[in-house]
């Protein structure tokens, strides 16, 4: 198989300057070349995913990425708090499940996004406990959070949920979908 390498900006050149900033902006290009290339990337990742960021750095106020997520790729419920944050997500291809969390555990909502099935994005509010699995192969998610982004402070983890890497994450998967009697994907 012929590796993939994905180009270090999707950006289209910009001769005209900003009239307000007089910077030169560019475009990002989100195309099914990119999609795909990402895709094959979470499926060869041991995790079953694989971000692409958007945003420049870690400290622009709009973290903006694509999120590749394979089936039983497990995100460990967390919520944004000091500093609280909003996070969406949109459906660019496939199925999504969002899960949100009370702080004992017990699922207090969820929603399928499947833009094949009309439904396209959820927006979590901060201080929420939530996580997401992909209902199948090839989902692509592009997702907004507030910034900046700081590895030390971005994630609250819930402690009553597996960490990632830990035994039990694909049975605290499944636990969630047969709750929510959803089919195993």
């Amino acid at each position: 198989m012929t590796p993939v390498v994905l180009s270090p900006e999707p950006y289209a050149l910009c001769l005209v300057p900003c009239v307000l900033c007089g910077k030169n902006l560019m475009m990002i290009r989100i195309d099914r070349s990119l999609l795909e290339n990402v895709s094959q990337l979470a499926k060869e990742s041991p995790r079953g995913r694989k971000n692409y960021n958007f945003h420049k750095t870690y400290e622009d106020t709009l973290q903006r990425l694509i999120n590749a997520i394979e089936p039983y790729s497990y995100i460990q419920p967390h919520k944004h708090e000091n500093p609280d944050k909003r996070e969406v997500f949109t459906v660019l291809k496939g199925r999504l499940l969002v899960v949100e969390f009370d702080a004992e555990g017990a699922i207090a909502d969820h929603f399928i996004i499947s833009p094949l099935e009309g439904s396209f994005g959820a927006e979590i509010p901060e201080c929420t406990f939530h996580s997401i699995l992909a209902l199948e192969s090839g989902t692509i998610v592009y997702e907004i959070k507030d910034g900046p982004y700081s590895p030390i402070d971005d994630k609250n983890f819930a402690t009553w949920a597996p960490k990632e890497g830990d035994p039990g994450t694909k049975e605290f998967i499944e636990n969630v979908l047969l709750r929510l009697n959803i089919p195993l994907p």
